[in-house]
C-alpha cells in the first residue's frame, strides 16, 4: 500500500484497474480510457497472438513518402536499442527500422515482420494503437502497456496526416527499453511526422503538375499539327502566337473567384461537362471539364473557360490566366520546365501566365471566342479543396445563426441546426441541469440533460430530448469531457463503446450511424457540456478536419450559452428577488375584493409592484408603481419603494403627502448611490407611483398619480372609464408637488390599477391599447379574477418587453346599520352618556361580549379628547371584521403613550387603551385627528 498522498504507481494502479477496483489517480487519462475500452472490447492482458495481413501495400504512397525519412532515422539511431515502425491508418505495419541490426534476429515475428495489426482493438494498449485512437502525439510507458508482453518496453508514436482532407494517413512509432527514455524523443518524432506529411504533399504537387504539363504538351502539338487532338489526348483548340493575346482575355477579379469555384466543383464531379456561368456586366463564360491524362498514367480534369458575349471594363481588367494559384505554382512551358518548389501549396493548379501557350482567337467558336485553362487536378483533390470551402461557408453561416438569443436551450438547437446536414447527419447536445438553471458549471457531470436531438430524420435512434444521459466511462462523450477536446470515432464499429453509451439504438435499426465525434462545450474555463456529432447517411467517417469544425462550432456556441447561462441567472436572481418583494399573499379586509397578475418582462426584470394596504377605519389602499430599468438594480429599488410605502401608509398619511415622501426617499437615495458612480453603480433614474385610497364608509375614493397612468374604472353596469387625475411629476425629480383628487364609487364598481407595460408597447399605438383595455373591461357583473384574466389575455403584449403589474380591485360599501356616531360636548359630564349609547348599540349588533372593552375605551378617549382637544369632537363605532371605536376632535395634538411613575396621578389612560385593544393609533384630517383602537368582536 502507497503511503498516503503519493501517487500511486502505474503498476498498482493496472493491477487495481484490472481487479475492477477504482482508479482515481496515478493514471494519465489517454491511458485510462485506453484501458476502459480494451475492456469493453473484452480484452485478456495475456493474450499474445495477433492478426497478420500479407495484402498490405509494401509500395504505397505513404510507405515512398516515408523511407527516406526511416533512413535517416536508422542512421540517427545507430547502435542504439530504438525501434521505428511506420503503420497505416488501420494499424498495420508497414516498414520497421532498427539502430541496432542484431535487435531483428533477437526480437519475435511480431516485433520484427511487417504485416501484424497493432490496432488498439486487437493489441490493446500500445503506441500505434493509442495514437490511431486519440489522432494525436502519445506515449506509452512499461505497465501502461495492457498487453503483458509489452511490460517493459515505452514507445512514443505521432499520426501522420494528409494535409489536404486532414485524414490520418498513418502512424511513425518509437519503440525502446524505457531505461532508454530521452525528453528530445517527443520533438524529434513530431519533427520525423512532419516531414513524412510534407513528402504526402509533394507527391500530390508533382501528379498535378504532371496532368498540367500533360495538358500543354497536347496543346502545343495540336498547335503544331494543325490538326484536333485524337486519341492522345490533346483538345482541338489552336495555340496562336504569344504575341496575339486578345483583349476577351481581361477579366474583373470577382469574375475569376466566380470561375474558380465552379471549376474546383467540376473537377470534384469527376464527369465531362459543359457549364453556363454568368458574370457581372452582363458577360457570359461556358465552363467545359475534360478528362487528361499524364505520361505516368495519372488521371485528372482540366476546366477550360470560353468568354462568349460583351467585353470586360478596362479599369478592372487582369489576366483570366492567373486565376487560382500563386507564382510560385505556376509551371513554365514545356519546353523549359522548371522544377517544382520545394514545398509547394498543394491543390488544383491554375493556368500558366498570360502569354505563355494561351489560347487565341479560335475560328471553332463563334465570334473567334478565345478558351482558356481555369483549372487542372485530381478529382479527389478538388474534392478535398470544395469540402474545405464549404466548411469555411459552414462557419460562416454559423456565426449568423447560433446565439440569437439569450436561451441556453435555443442555443444549443441552433448549434445542431447548423451542423445538419453540413456536418453531420443527426446532432444531440447534453447539457448538465446546473447549467440550464443558470448555475455554475461542475467540473466533472456525471449525468447530464438530453438538451437537443437533431438529424436529418424525425425518426431517430437516440434519447428522446428531456431524458437524463449518464456519461460512463470509456464512452467517447466522457473522454472528450475528461480531455476539453475532441473525439474522433471514425468505426463506431469497432468502438466497442457504443453498447455501454447513452444511445445503445443508434447502433442498430433502419438507419445505423457509423462515425462520431464528441466536441466538449467549454466557455471561459467552464465545463458547458458535451456535443455528439453522428453521420448515418453519409459514408464518409469523420476526419481530423470534422473535428476541427466541431471544435470550432463548439466554441462559438459555448460562448454563447455561457452568456445566456449568466443571463439566466441574473434573470432567475432578479426575477426570485422581484417575486420575494411583491405580496406573497394579499391582507384580510373587507373594503375591496382583490385579484392581481405580474408578468415579467421577457428582456429582464423589471421594477414593478402592487400592494394592498389595510388602513384604519376599514380603509384600503390600493398601490402600484413602477421603477425606470431593469435588473436585480430595479428590483432591489423597488423593494426600498414599496417598505417605505407601506411605512408611510402606516403614518395615515393622505395621497400626496405619500408620494411626497416617496419622491423625497427617491432622491436621497439617488444622491447617495450617485456618489459611487466611480465604482460603476448607475443611480436610480427614477419611479412612477399610483396612490389610491378607499373609504368603505363613505365610498369615497382619494387618489394621487406621479407620472403614472390613471386607473380604470368599471361601474356596474359595464361602463369603463379613465378619471382625469392631476399627473404630477414621476417620483425622484424632487420640489415639486402632488395633487389629490376624490371621486365617488357605487357599489359593485371595479378599480383596475396596472404599469404601463400593459399598454405601452414600439409596435402599438397607447391610444389604442387602452381601447382595447377598454373592451376588454367592459363587461359587467365580473370577478376581479375573471377581469384580470381577460386583461392579460386581450391586452398584454405576446412578448412583453416591459413588467405588467395589473391589479383589479371590487369595491364593497359598509352598510349604514353597521356605523354608529354621536356628537359630544365638551363636558365631562357626558362620559357616560357615551358609555350607555355604545353599549345600547352593542346589543343591537348581538355584541355583548366586547362590550366591557368598550365602555374601558371610550372613557379614556373621550375624556383625553374634552380634556386635551377641542371642538368639534365626534365619537364612531364601526362593526366590520373587528370593532373600531374612533374619537376625533378639532386639535392636532396626538396623546402619545408613556411609562407613568408610581406617584403619577394621571398617564395611564392610553396603557390601558393599548392593553385593551388589538391596535390602535392617530389619524390627521383635515379639521384635526382621529383616535382609533380596535377590538376583537369576542373581546372580554
Amino acid at each position: 500500500m502507497g503511503v498516503a498522498g503519493e501517487p500511486i504507481s502505474p503498476v498498482r494502479s493496472r493491477e487495481r484497474f484490472l481487479l475492477g477496483e477504482p482508479v482515481e489517480s496515478g493514471v494519465r487519462s489517454p491511458i485510462l480510457h485506453s484501458w476502459e475500452r480494451c475492456r469493453l472490447l473484452g480484452l485478456s492482458p495475456d493474450q499474445t497472438e495477433l492478426p497478420y495481413r500479407d495484402d498490405f501495400d509494401p509500395d504505397s504512397r505513404l510507405v515512398r513518402a516515408a523511407e527516406p525519412v526511416l533512413d535517416q532515422l536508422a542512421a540517427r539511431f545507430a547502435g542504439s536499442r530504438m525501434n521505428v515502425s511506420l503503420a497505416d491508418a488501420a494499424g498495420t505495419v508497414l516498414q520497421r527500422r532498427f539502430g541496432e541490426p542484431g535487435l531483428a534476429r533477437s526480437l519475435p515475428p511480431i516485433q520484427t515482420v511487417p504485416g501484424f495489426v497493432f490496432a488498439e482493438r486487437f493489441a490493446g494498449t500500445n503506441g500505434i494503437g493509442l495514437a490511431l485512437a486519440e489522432r494525436r502525439l502519445v506515449q506509452v510507458y512499461g505497465a501502461e502497456h495492457f498487453a503483458e508482453r509489452s511490460q517493459s518496453n515505452a514507445c512514443c508514436a505521432a499520426p501522420v496526416r494528409n494535409q489536404l482532407n486532414g485524414l490520418v494517413e498513418g502512424v511513425l512509432c518509437f519503440g525502446y527499453p524505457r531505461s532508454d527514455e530521452d525528453p528530445e524523443l517527443t520533438a524529434l518524432i513530431r519533427r520525423a511526422a512532419h516531414a513524412v506529411e510534407r513528402r504526402l504533399t509533394e507527391q500530390t504537387s508533382l501528379r498535378e503538375r504532371a496532368l498540367l504539363r500533360s495538358y500543354l504538351d497536347a496543346r502545343a502539338r495540336a498547335h503544331a499539327d494543325g490538326r484536333p487532338a485524337g486519341a492522345d489526348g490533346a483538345f482541338p483548340h489552336a495555340v496562336p502566337h504569344p504575341a496575339a493575346e486578345p483583349p476577351g482575355a481581361l477579366l474583373d477579379p470577382r469574375d475569376e473567384s466566380v470561375l474558380k469555384e465552379r471549376a474546383a466543383e467540376l473537377i470534384s464531379s469527376t464527369q465531362r461537362a459543359a457549364v453556363e456561368v454568368i458574370l457581372l456586366h452582363g458577360r457570359r463564360a461556358t465552363l467545359l471539364s475534360r478528362p487528361v491524362t499524364s505520361g505516368t498514367g495519372i488521371e485528372g480534369i482540366a476546366v477550360e473557360a470560353v468568354l462568349t458575349d460583351g467585353e470586360p471594363p478596362a479599369r478592372h481588367a487582369m489576366a483570366l490566366s492567373t486565376v487560382g494559384a500563386a507564382p510560385a505554382a505556376t509551371p513554365a512551358p514545356p519546353a523549359a520546365a522548371a522544377p517544382p518548389a520545394p514545398h509547394p501549396p498543394p491543390g488544383p493548379l491554375a493556368a500558366p501566365a498570360a502569354g505563355r501557350n494561351g489560347a487565341g482567337p479560335d475560328r471553332d467558336h463563334p465570334g473567334g471566342a478565345s478558351p482558356r485553362l481555369v483549372l487542372v487536378g485530381e478529382p479527389e483533390v478538388g474534392r478535398y479543396a470544395l469540402a474545405a470551402r464549404r466548411r469555411l461557408e459552414l462557419l460562416a453561416e454559423a456565426g449568423t445563426r447560433i446565439g440569437t438569443t439569450l436561451d441556453v436551450h435555443r442555443t444549443a438547437r441552433e448549434l445542431a441546426e447548423a451542423a445538419v446536414p453540413g456536418l453531420a447527419d443527426y446532432v444531440t447536445v447534453d447539457i448538465p441541469e446546473a447549467v440550464l438553471r443558470g448555475e455554475e458549471p461542475s467540473d466533472a457531470p456525471g449525468t447530464v440533460r438530453r438538451t437537443v436531438v437533431h438529424g436529418i430524420r424525425d425518426d431517430h435512434p437516440f434519447r428522446p430530448e428531456g431524458s437524463p444521459v449518464e456519461l460512463r466511462p470509456g464512452t467517447p462523450h466522457l473522454r472528450c469531457l475528461a480531455d476539453g477536446k475532441p473525439v474522433v470515432e471514425p468505426d463506431l464499429a469497432a468502438g466497442g463503446w457504443l453498447a455501454r453509451g447513452p444511445d445503445r439504438a443508434a447502433a442498430v435499426g433502419g438507419h445505423p450511424v457509423h462515425s462520431l465525434v464528441a466536441a466538449p462545450l467549454i466557455a471561459r474555463g467552464g465545463l458547458l457540456g458535451v456535443a455528439a456529432f453522428y453521420r448515418s447517411e453519409d459514408p464518409a467517417p469523420f476526419a481530423d478536419d470534422d473535428a476541427w469544425l466541431a471544435r470550432e462550432l463548439c466554441a462559438r456556441a459555448a460562448l454563447c450559452m455561457d452568456n445566456a447561462r449568466q443571463y439566466t441567472r441574473e434573470h432567475t436572481l432578479a426575477l426570485a428577488l422581484q417575486r420575494s418583494l411583491l405580496p406573497h399573499r394579499l391582507p384580510d379586509q373587507g373594503a375591496v375584493e382583490v385579484a392581481h397578475r405580474y408578468l415579467p418582462a421577457e428582456s429582464g426584470v423589471g421594477g414593478d409592484w402592487f400592494d394592498v394596504i389595510p388602513l384604519s377605519g376599514t380603509r384600503v389602499a390600493l398601490l402600484v408603481g413602477d421603477v425606470v430599468g431593469h435588473g436585480l438594480h430595479a428590483a432591489a429599488t423597488m423593494g426600498r419603494l414599496r417598505t417605505a410605502a407601506r411605512n408611510f401608509a402606516e403614518l395615515e398619511l393622505a395621497p400626496d403627502e405619500l408620494l411626497t415622501h416617496l419622491d423625497n426617499l427617491l432622491v436621497r437615495l439617488d444622491r447617495e448611490e450617485g456618489g459611487e458612480s466611480d465604482t460603476g453603480s448607475t443611480g436610480i433614474v427614477g419611479a412612477t407611483c399610483l396612490y389610491v385610497i378607499y373609504d368603505p364608509t363613505t365610498r369615497e375614493c382619494t387618489m394621487a398619480r406621479a407620472g403614472h397612468l390613471p386607473p380604470a374604472v368599471v361601474r356596474p353596469d359595464g361602463s369603463v372609464d379613465f378619471p382625469e387625475l392631476p399627473a404630477g411629476p414621476p417620483l425622484g425629480l424632487g420640489g415639486l408637488p402632488f395633487e389629490t383628487a376624490g371621486i365617488d364609487l357605487p357599489e359593485g364598481s371595479t378599480l383596475v390599477l396596472y404599469t404601463d407595460g400593459l399598454v405601452e408597447d414600439r409596435h402599438r399605438d397607447i391610444d389604442a391599447a387602452l381601447e382595447d383595455l377598454r373592451r376588454a373591461l367592459a363587461h359587467p357583473g365580473r370577478t376581479p379574477e375573471d377581469t384580470c384574466r381577460s386583461v392579460i389575455d386581450a391586452v398584454a403584449p405576446e412578448h412583453p418587453e416591459d413588467d405588467i403589474a395589473l391589479l383589479a380591485a371590487r369595491i364593497h360599501t359598509l352598510p349604514a346599520e353597521r356605523i354608529a356616531a354621536w356628537d359630544v360636548p365638551a363636558d365631562p359630564a357626558c362620559v357616560g352618556e357615551i358609555r350607555a349609547a355604545a353599549t345600547r348599540t352593542l346589543a343591537a349588533w348581538g355584541l355583548e361580549e366586547p362590550a366591557f372593552a368598550v365602555e374601558l375605551l371610550l372613557s379614556e378617549l373621550v375624556t383625553n379628547a374634552v380634556r386635551y382637544g377641542g371642538e368639534p369632537i365626534q365619537v364612531r363605532m364601526i362593526h366590520d371584521r373587528t370593532l373600531i371605536c374612533e374619537v376625533s376632535d378639532g386639535s392636532s395634538t396626538a396623546p402619545h403613550l408613556r411609562r407613568a411613575a408610581g406617584t403619577d396621578e394621571g398617564g395611564r389612560g392610553l396603557f390601558l387603551v393599548a392593553q385593551v385593544s388589538q391596535a390602535w393609533g392617530t389619524r390627521y384630517t383635515p379639521r384635526g385627528k382621529v383616535i382609533w383602537a380596535e377590538c376583537a368582536l369576542d373581546a372580554a
